[in-house]
């Protein structure tokens, strides 16, 4: 499939395409008075490992949102010059929004910054002087000083080599000699990356001494198409993998020790806590699973569920492949629990769940019950009154979090903080 977005540029149309196998896009130019394929000009080529996501075009700049090495970049190109250049930020993990503005004469645009220690910032920027003005932080009712905490990024090498991004976010009085405790958040599927953005939810495990921890694993776009491509079908197992050597490259520096990470992950990523919890449960103390896809052989074996069939090109289709039976029933976290001692685990699941059935989790959870050789609780919780998205309304939403995070607290001994 070839996808087109078109932004006017006066006389001449910007397209941001991925047309000839350009998979992480490129943007050309073209007459607006012929903007037909053959006269379209290449003006940001394609590069693999950098995914463009949008564009605009101003009487002076043309500018574009993109995802190069994990991180977002915004970058501005002279019309006249050529010259180009990159927003600057002094944090090591962020996020960033790209809203332009609403005038084609415009030499100011209009952009959103936050990261894990900083709440949303809205900032003007002047792409001929380069300067930047802050017009707004999103506030906190509770107080928070961002200068309490750190945001950090490391790379964790895969086994094939490849680097995976983990962003970290922690206080900076937290000791970094592998006593702290740590929550690794990973999902991996579907092309989704996952960004190093502000959120208040994980601040009350920080402040408990927790080192908060993103995983950036193929299966999600973070580094490209060719990342997601990486973590599908029968790649799937880098997604695993990469979670796991997250984990690794987390001990290796210091960050925390084996034995005390909690790993997080909900849905697709729901299938990455069964899988880790199967191939490496002695690095784990503890395991949240929410509305987890576990029994992953037996769903895409089903076609009578309405959902199966547009997933088959996710995970593969068993029914007309043998090759895709035999991958996902290496892998499906279901099919593959096996007498060993597991590390505790919550499953989450929801009564009402059209994707991940609630009686996935809870084959998934008598199956650990029955084979774990070890004493550490296996737990279920079925909200009677959820779908896959969790309790609905705010307050509802925020119980399961506490909910999540209390597991957490007390298999990290520091339930009593």
């Amino acid at each position: 499939m070839v996808d087109y977005d078109v932004t006017e540029g006066g006389d001449v149309f910007y397209i941001l395409t991925n047309d000839g196998g350009a998979k992480d896009f490129k943007i050309v130019e073209a007459p607006a008075s012929a903007p037909g394929k053959e006269n379209w000009k290449e003006v940001v080529p394609h590069q693999q490992g950098r995914l463009i996501l949008s564009h605009m075009a101003f009487a002076g700049h043309l500018i574009w949102l993109e995802r190069f090495a994990g991180l977002p970049r915004i970058v501005i190109r002279d019309r006249n010059t050529g010259e180009e250049h990159a927003i600057a930020f002094d944090e090591e993990a962020y996020a960033l929004g790209l809203q332009g503005a609403k005038e084609y004469e415009a030499t100011t645009i209009r952009f959103s910054y936050s990261s894990m220690t900083t709440p949303g910032q809205l900032y003007d920027y002047n792409m001929a002087t380069r300067e930047r003005s802050l017009l707004k932080t999103r506030e906190v009712p509770s107080g928070h000083n961002p200068d309490d905490y750190v945001t950090r990024r490391i790379q964790a090498r895969a086994e094939d080599g490849e680097l995976v991004p983990v962003s970290l976010l922690y206080r900076k009085n937290t000791p970094l000699d592998s006593s702290a405790p740590c929550l690794l958040y990973g999902y991996g599927a579907y092309g989704t990356s996952i960004t190093a953005s502000f959120s208040t939810n994980c601040l009350s495990l920080v402040d408990r001494g927790f080192i908060y921890a993103i995983a950036h694993i193929r299966g999600g776009k973070d580094k490209g198409f060719a990342w997601y491509e990486d973590g599908k079908m029968f790649s799937k197992k880098n997604t695993f993998s990469d979670f796991i050597a997250a984990a690794d490259a987390l001990v290796s520096e210091n960050f925390t020790a084996y034995g005390n990470i909690v790993a997080e992950g909900g849905s697709a990523g729901g299938m990455l806590m069964g899988a880790v919890a199967n191939m490496a449960p002695e690095k784990f103390s503890g395991i949240i699973a929410a509305v987890p896809f576990v029994d992953v052989l037996n769903t895409m074996l089903d076609d009578t569920l309405p959902l199966t069939p547009p997933e088959w090109p996710e995970w593969g289709n068993p029914i007309a492949s043998e090759a895709s039976y035999d991958y996902i029933a290496s892998y499906s976290p279901y099919d593959n629990v096996a007498e060993k001692p597991y590390p505790a685990i919550l499953a989450l699941a929801g009564l009402t769940d059209p994707r991940v059935t609630y009686w996935e989790p809870a084959k998934w959870v008598a199956r650990l019950r029955d084979n774990t050789t070890g004493t550490a609780p296996i737990l279920l919780r079925t909200n009677m009154d959820a779908g896959h998205g969790g309790a609905s309304g705010r307050f509802q939403r925020l119980e399961e979090i506490a909910l999540e995070y209390a597991f957490a607290l007390k298999v990290s001994d520091k339930a009593e903080s």
